[in-house]
């Protein structure tokens, strides 16, 4: 049964190790995401557990007082196709919100687009696209928690 867990602040070793060995799959850089990641503030990581097995994560930070970021998320491969991603957003989405971040941003890259897709379908509005300093081609999005005049930061 699948379990969904977060952490405000680094996760215990276990389900570190765990996030580490899908992030490097996809992303290879496994060693400076825990560095990276100690550094940020307030930094989440929302995780998703089968059997006591990490199936996929979802990590971000705060980037001011009203803004978070929504950084790196990944489900394993085999795993995939069960909703684990939309449920991550969901739940980082709301515990953001509640924490009263009045916007969440996130970049993607054109060749993901199932996480494009994800972050469409769950309200994300593309804001700019442009090719970074390597070449790639890279969309930024942000959702709003809030209309204007209500709540937030």
């Amino acid at each position: 049964m699948l379990n969904v867990h977060y952490f405000w602040g680094m996760p215990d070793e276990e389900t570190l190790d765990g996030i580490l060995q899908i992030h490097n799959r996809i992303f290879e850089n496994a060693d400076e995401l825990v560095e990276k990641a100690s550094l940020r503030p307030n930094v989440l990581f929302v995780v998703a557990k089968e059997d006591n097995q990490v199936t996929g994560y979802k990590i971000g930070y705060s980037l001011s007082a009203a803004r978070y970021y929504s950084w790196y998320g990944a489900v394993h491969e085999q795993y995939r196709g069960k909703g684990i991603a939309s449920k991550l957003m969901d739940l980082q989405h709301q515990l953001v919100k509640d924490a009263r971040y009045a916007t969440i941003e996130t970049k993607t890259r054109n060749k993901w687009r199932n996480m494009l897709i994800l972050n469409i379908k769950h309200g994300f509005d593309i804001t700019e696209t442009f090719i970074d300093d390597e070449g790639v081609h890279r969309i930024n999005l942000e959702k709003s928690f809030y209309s204007k005049g209500e709540g937030g930061n």
